[in-house]
């Protein structure tokens, strides 16, 4: 009974200590989180602005552009931007992408060549390398707060790419940050460029007088543009991790608590029956001595 007491000692010591390693990620996750959230808001801004001036562009301009960024041609490859995390205890942040973008791989494509991938991130870079699919691209070691320059490479590469004809439209595949406690699996198609809605911009009726044209002023644009595209997606995928991660442990500091309430009642119960059963010895020797 002894070394029981001892063994379930050991234990609630243990998962003391866990709970408080578990404790100090969920609030460095949550440090974490409201950092990128504010990163996330202030970069709204500038990518409202710059999807203004580009929407007031393309409506002024009466669609004539011949911007391979705004033409949509037939499809024989497409690109996927996949963001998954570089390590664990998250929870199921990265098995939810992982999960739902190979099944969208197989509703939409009958091949595997038909699929570019540009990874970011370890997790998704080594998943989809065991399947042999095509990593054109990858990046790995993404920091919790990136800048634009961290991820500048590939941004930049994913749009050269498409221009290039290396596929013939690209998605961005993330988890979409709602709340802390919430995200959603996203698909959004950022190549080529559709959805400016430049049919409700009526400002224009009068021609711009532009220097240079308004075609060379699209040229540099409407690759900022995507750029923009794509950047926010990656700090909204970053929030969403970080957010992840506070929930993950936040349910095992719970989860800990939990043991630890378990295995207190099983010490207390052993300690008082190993008093009972002492009481008891005591007694009987007694009453064998009379």
């Amino acid at each position: 009974m002894g070394a029981s007491l001892n063994e379930i000692k050991t234990r609630i010591a243990s998962t003391k200590k866990t709970s408080q390693i578990t404790n100090a990620m969920q609030m460095v996750s949550g440090a974490k989180l409201n950092k990128s959230e504010r990163l996330s808001k202030d970069f709204q801004v500038y990518a409202s602005k710059v999807r203004d001036v580009t929407r007031h562009l393309v409506a002024a301009n009466s669609g004539e552009s011949k911007n391979t960024l705004l033409i949509k041609r037939p499809v024989k490859k497409t690109g996927y931007i996949i963001i998954t995390g570089d390590k664990g205890l998250v929870g199921g942040y990265n098995s939810t992408i992982l999960k739902q973008t190979l099944q969208m791989f197989e509703q939409d494509h009958k091949k595997n060549e038909e699929i570019v991938i540009l990874a970011i991130g370890s997790v998704g870079s080594d998943f989809f390398k065991s399947r042999d699919l095509n990593i054109a691209y990858e990046l790995r070691g993404v920091s919790d707060h990136p800048s634009f320059d961290e991820v500048r490479n590939i941004v930049q590469n994913a749009t050269n790419m498409y221009q290039e004809e290396l596929f013939d439209e690209l998605y961005v595949c993330y988890n979409h940050h709602v709340n802390s406690l919430t995200s959603r699996f996203r698909v959004e198609r950022m190549l080529p460029i559709y959805n400016l809605d430049t049919e409700d911009v009526d400002e224009f009726n009068q021609p711009f007088i532009l220097e240079p044209s308004e075609e060379e002023i699209l040229d540099v644009l409407l690759p900022q543009y995507a750029e923009s595209l794509i950047y926010g997606a990656i700090v909204d995928a970053k929030t969403a991790e970080h957010a992840a991660g506070m929930t993950a442990m936040k349910t095992a500091t719970d989860n800990a608590k939990n043991i630890i309430a378990d295995l207190t009642i099983s010490y207390n119960r052993a300690r008082q029956a190993a008093i009972t059963q002492e009481i008891t010895e005591i007694v009987g020797g007694a009453a064998a001595l009379e």
